[in-house]
């Protein structure tokens, strides 16, 4: 297969990785598996339209991204629907979308994986029309990010700190929204302090990441803890990836949701794959089954 590498110089841990080493490791492993490999090491800001101009490559099978989860979201977006696949390299601070792919999480396993993985189709969703990978939030996961990046931090253990401050920040002072959902024809109204949709339901004792990416569903979690104790609760429940423990959290699960905001006690934020984007009053929600090629270990 032929690769075409794209590195975010400036993303998670690769700003702070030997690039060269890297790339010369990469191309010793895949060349020796009998593939061909270009590589193109870029600004964070310059990403876009390199991802853009490796996908537009003739002759391309494979675009390997390498970065954060926002790197990763922004090359699986550009790719779905086209026989191209995405492989992951996992170089941010949770990969979840990589765990979900069953990528080893060092560097160099996951060079190893790519060498002599598989290919194969797994589902997107999208937000009104707008692709993502992994969640669409609202409540206090996004306005944790929104605290976040009014901070200002300079490395991957700056980033850990902050968002542990805007994370006791919201878990103290949760938000409150009134909300109506539209769940397989059934009308179901919440006062939440938190909505998850998620690319596919999340598996339990771990990290919040689909263990099935090509389950063909939306996963919807909504949680209604207000009082400090019970966002205490949900917040250790979540850290052990234990959901259905949890009496205040509702899971449900369909191929298409409309979301409506009614009421918000403050202004609330929406997130989509990690990063803040614009909420509307109503917002239509779908899978998309086996939208994305993506390569996996041979063994996954």
């Amino acid at each position: 297969m032929r690769f075409f590498a794209v590195l975010n110089k400036d993303g998670g841990t690769l700003r702070t990785t030997d690039l060269d080493a890297l790339c010369s490791r990469m191309e010793q492993t895949l060349e020796a598996a009998g593939h061909r490999l270009e590589i193109d090491i870029v600004p964070g800001s310059a990403m876009p339209a390199a991802l853009d101009e490796a996908i537009g490559r003739r002759g391309v099978d494979v675009v390997l991204a390498g970065g954060g989860d926002g790197t990763i979201s922004a090359a699986a977006t550009r790719l779905m629907g086209r026989k191209k696949a995405l492989a992951a390299l996992p170089a941010g601070t949770m990969n979840l979308f990589a765990r979900s792919l069953a990528i080893p999480q060092s560097l160099d396993g996951a060079i190893d994986a790519f060498a002599t993985g598989k290919i194969k189709a797994v589902d997107m969703a999208s937000a009104n029309g707008k692709p993502f990978i992994h969640q669409f939030s609202v409540g206090m996961h996004a306005r944790m990010i929104h605290l976040r990046e009014a901070m200002e931090f300079g490395s991957r253990l700056g980033k850990i700190g902050a968002s542990c401050k805007a994370a006791w920040t919201t878990l103290v002072d949760p938000p409150a929204i009134d909300a109506t959902l539209l769940v397989g024809g059934t009308e179901i109204e919440a006062r939440a302090s938190a909505i998850g949709v998620t690319n596919n339901l999340f598996g339990e004792g771990h990290l919040p990441y689909a263990d099935d990416p090509a389950g063909g569903v939306l996963g919807i979690y909504v949680t209604g803890a207000q009082a400090r104790g019970e966002v205490l609760k949900f917040a250790f429940n979540l850290a052990r990836g234990k959901w259905r423990e949890n009496e205040h959290v509702d899971i449900h699960q369909a191929d298409r949701i409309i979301l409506k905001i009614r009421k918000a006690r403050k202004k609330p934020y929406a997130a989509m794959d990690g990063e803040l984007v614009e909420l509307d009053r109503e917002t239509e929600l779908k899978i998309h089954p086996k939208a994305l090629n993506v390569l996996v270990p041979a063994d996954e």
